[in-house]
């Protein structure tokens, strides 16, 4: 019969046990970093819905995500060119000229939802009765509405019939806030 005696070291065995895990955790935190920095150039690369002096389509699925991304960083997409669909909106405090071009964004799993979009100038914004719905294209350009505002500056507007994808939905787990383009 064998019998064996193991001694352990204890407090070797700790420094052995210690440096693994400051190299696990480096490792760990080498791959967060290279993620981060190589996911943020990625962003700004391929970001882009709308090649220089075309037009960005707006629908239902990217509605809320751009709207952010646009209200965040006003100064990155003025000039612009987006076209949208939504019903006419307005509130009091707007000019005769001014409507908002909006969706309603559900907000709960009961169907509540508030209205979101875009404020929008044109000439003829009083031919538009409330809740017509209407398909816009125009630039974005920055103005004033109790702040700093993007404006859609409307060259072409046209009414339409109500959509079956009225509603949009908050800006879902894509939505990475960026100084890119649209």
């Amino acid at each position: 019969m064998f019998i064996y005696n193991f001694k352990i070291n204890g407090s070797k065995v700790f420094k052995w046990i210690f440096s693994l895990m400051i190299l696990i955790l480096i490792f760990i935190v080498a791959i967060v970093i290279f993620k981060i920095f190589n996911g943020a150039n990625k962003t700004n690369k391929d970001s882009s819905c709308l090649p220089s002096n075309k037009v960005c389509k707006i629908d239902s699925s990217n509605y809320t995500n751009i709207l952010k991304c646009v209200h965040e960083n006003i100064d990155d997409y003025i000039g612009t060119k987006i076209n949208f669909t939504g019903y006419v909106y307005r509130v009091l405090d707007l000019d005769d000229n001014q409507f908002i071009l909006a969706r309603d964004m559900i907000i709960s799993s009961d169907f509540k939802s508030v209205v979101v979009g875009f404020l929008c100038e044109a000439d003829n914004a009083k031919d538009f009765k409330e809740d017509t719905w209407i398909e816009i294209t125009g630039e974005i350009i920055k103005g004033n509405y109790h702040g700093d505002m993007p404006i859609v500056k409307i060259t072409n507007i046209n009414q339409i019939n109500k959509p079956n994808d009225e509603y949009v939905y908050p800006p879902d787990e894509s939505y990475i806030p960026t100084n890119g383009i649209l």
